[in-house]
């Protein structure tokens, strides 16, 4: 319930549950159950897998797109907090947030986190964990993810499909990922080379070669910066047979160290997605590799990596739209990581009521958007809300609801009237 009130960069604290006259003590009280390292976070994270359990099978055709991403939580200005880590350097401490998101394969709908991980001096705080796991680097930490990702999905009867950012193009995790069954989808870069109808090349190359063969076919309209745009896709096949490099630091030293690891060949789906002005200039291009079968369309491919930014949005809903997690006040990484998955249930409520398709859904969003205050897109296409305002709304509403149980509305009129008499406007008259 507090959680569902956006927080503000100058808020005091948790904010109380409204319905409690005491908000100190709700605080506190929430402050004590954070630091409980008797609850644990497979425990907090029970009702938001529940969440996806219900609501994956209704709103994924076919796969479940499961979108890894990590997010860096800065507290450079909390001296008091424990375990923080070096993020981008060392005068950067705070914590990494790595999240598996589960979106829909139909219409790019966020569905709910199905693994938090919070890296932290003592360890990696993860919600399928009772106790810190050892950290391990950051693409090495994907693939016991991945493995609890699948076990999860598997009684939901879709496939997951993990779509990340060029962070994840690497020879020695594409071979390993493929090798455990794991589908994979991910934006690769320009320099790397691969063997291509039997030609060692790079793969900025494979897709210029493309480009000449006048390969490319429109699919979408989409909107770039806020014009619209065309979307063209290509596809070929290529395999990847070039050693791994690893870059792992030694334990003892600190430095970095390289070595070539060799590897089978891998055969995957190159897809290249461009997006075109309308004279043709190449306003952006992704490089996407794949091991997802060839039934999939490469249109389809290209959809499903673009709809990789529904986690972006999260952690936006965490830092700066509605939770503002980097102005908690918690004091060790545990009690961060606690009050972070509760916090995604938050989230989860205001995703659900985004999708909802009756007509009484449409009317609460309309009515969360005047609560909140904020001014929406219009236009064609344009879903006249957004996640942060609905809940920026809910943290209207539910506080209202819960004092109407305390206070009759026309005690409530009369107390305002006679503190600022004609500041509200006369009350409608029934219609006869």
């Amino acid at each position: 319930m507090s959680h569902l009130t956006p927080a503000h960069r100058a808020a005091a604290g948790l904010h109380a549950d409204p319905s409690l006259n005491k908000a100190f003590a709700a605080t506190q009280g929430a402050w004590r159950f954070y630091a409980n390292d008797a609850v644990t976070l497979p425990q907090l994270a029970g009702p938001l897998l529940e969440c996806a359990r219900l609501d994956v099978p209704a709103a994924c055709d076919e796969w479940v797109l499961v979108a890894l991403d990590w997010s860096n939580l800065h507290y450079g200005g909390h001296s008091g907090k424990a375990g923080r880590v070096p993020l981008a350097h060392g005068n950067d401490p705070g914590y990494e947030l790595l999240t598996a998101l589960a979106v829909s394969d139909r219409d790019g709908s966020p569905i709910a986190p199905l693994c938090l991980e919070l890296r932290a001096e003592d360890g990696v705080h993860s919600t399928r964990a009772n106790a810190p796991l050892e950290a391990a680097s950051v693409l090495d930490g994907l693939g016991p993810v991945m493995q609890h990702v699948r076990a999860l999905a598997t009684p939901w009867g879709k496939a997951p499909l993990f779509v990340i950012d060029r962070e994840a193009d690497s020879v020695a995790h594409f071979r390993a990922w493929d090798e455990a069954g794991h589908r994979f989808l991910v934006r690769a870069d320009d320099r790397p080379r691969v063997v291509h109808e039997g030609v060692t090349r790079p793969l900025g190359e494979v897709a210029d070669l493309l480009k000449k063969r006048k390969a490319f076919a429109p699919c979408r309209t989409v909107e770039f910066k806020g014009r619209p745009a065309e979307q063209f896709v290509a596809q070929t096949s290529v395999v990847i047979s070039r050693p791994a490099r690893t870059h792992r630091k030694d334990k003892r030293t600190g430095r970095a160290r390289h070595r070539n690891v060799a590897g089978g060949p891998l055969a995957l789906r190159l897809v290249v997605g461009e997006v075109r002005d309308e004279k043709g200039g190449v306003l952006a291009r992704w490089l996407l590799l794949t091991n997802l079968p060839a039934p999939v369309a490469a249109a389809t491919v290209a959809l499903w990596y673009y709809w990789r930014w529904r986690i972006e949005t999260y952690h936006k809903l965490l830092k700066t739209a509605g939770q503002e997690i980097e102005c908690w006040g918690q004091q060790t990484p545990g009690a961060l990581a606690r009050r972070l998955t509760v916090a995604a249930m938050a989230c989860v409520i205001v995703w659900r009521l985004a999708r909802d398709e009756r007509p009484q859904a449409a009317e609460l969003r309309e009515v969360l958007v005047r609560l909140s205050g904020r001014q929406m897109k219009r236009g064609p296409g344009a879903p006249g809300f957004t996640e942060p305002a609905l809940l920026a709304g809910l943290g209207v509403l539910i506080p209202m609801l819960l004092i109407l149980q305390e206070y009759d509305i026309d005690e409530l009129r009369r107390l305002t009237e006679t503190i600022f008499p004609n500041l509200l406007p006369p009350p409608r008259l029934a219609e006869a």
